[in-house]
């Protein structure tokens, strides 16, 4: 989610359509499908998730071409970067979520769309 600034500091955020997808659209398909791939790009996941995600495999990973894939973080920092880097090497079915986890749990709160919201806590990893 890149920002940039006016010259009176303003904060001006841009979404970009090729590389980005909106926390409702994610919404619409984990609600009526087919769902994405949702794959977790946060070097550390902490908090909450959606419902179904990956933990990203690593860089050597290559989406599978077949499916759609949203990768997301906590703001929409670090997602976009990724999917750009995955679109050029020739993967254009990866997107980022806009905003990350905190606008799709903003814009898609259960007062805004009923109980169901794909969001859950993360589980703590298991131990051995």
């Amino acid at each position: 989610m890149p920002t940039r600034y006016r010259e009176d500091d303003t904060p001006v955020v841009e979404f970009d359509a090729r590389v980005e997808i909106s926390p409702f659209a994610v919404f619409r398909r984990l609600r009526e499908g087919p769902a994405p791939m949702l794959v977790d790009a946060r070097s550390r996941p902490a908090g909450r998730t959606l419902r179904g995600a990956l933990p990203y495999p690593g860089e050597d990973w290559a989406p599978p071409p077949d499916l759609d894939v949203v990768l997301f973080d906590d703001a929409g920092a670090e997602a976009p970067a990724l999917a750009a880097r995955l679109q050029a090497a020739g993967f254009p079915r990866v997107r980022a979520l806009f905003g990350g986890l905190e606008l799709y749990e903003f814009a898609l709160s259960a007062d805004v769309v009923g109980d169901e919201t794909f969001l859950e806590p993360l589980k703590p990893a298991s131990r051995s």
